[in-house]
């Protein structure tokens, strides 16, 4: 049975759904403001993901209590604040675990489609 490794305030043994994973894909990338993910998000996802505010807002606050992301830089733009949002190794390793669930669970997929139905999924023979 797969299981992602515990860290700090993250105890999860189940899979990250689509828009976390996305947003720690985004912050691999680089430290970035919620306005800058929201567009990655979307262009990760080739537009099947749009982010709304309070979704990414609400998803950066969990995952600042479970510290797979961190505030890199906090200052005030045209009165609002604005933070800077950034992976932490905990996050890093949490994403490198999903990616290799992801991965493995593709790669059997692939192997069995192939075998099943060798024409249509490239299996020469």
């Amino acid at each position: 049975m797969y299981r992602l490794p515990v860290y700090a305030a993250c105890v999860t043994h189940q899979p990250l759904r689509e828009p976390t994973l996305l947003i720690l894909t985004a912050l691999a990338g680089r430290p970035q403001h919620g306005y800058s993910l929201m567009q990655d998000v979307d262009a990760i996802s080739q537009g099947r993901v749009r982010l709304r505010a309070g979704t990414l807002y609400g998803a950066l606050d969990r995952l600042l209590k479970e510290e797979l992301v961190r505030v890199e830089e906090e200052a005030v733009v045209e009165g609002r604040l604005r933070r800077t949002y950034a992976l932490t190794e905990a996050g890093s390793q949490v994403l490198a675990a999903e990616a290799e669930r992801l991965r493995s669970t593709a790669d059997e997929a692939t192997r069995r489609l192939a075998v099943t139905f060798p024409r249509l999924h490239g299996a020469t023979g």
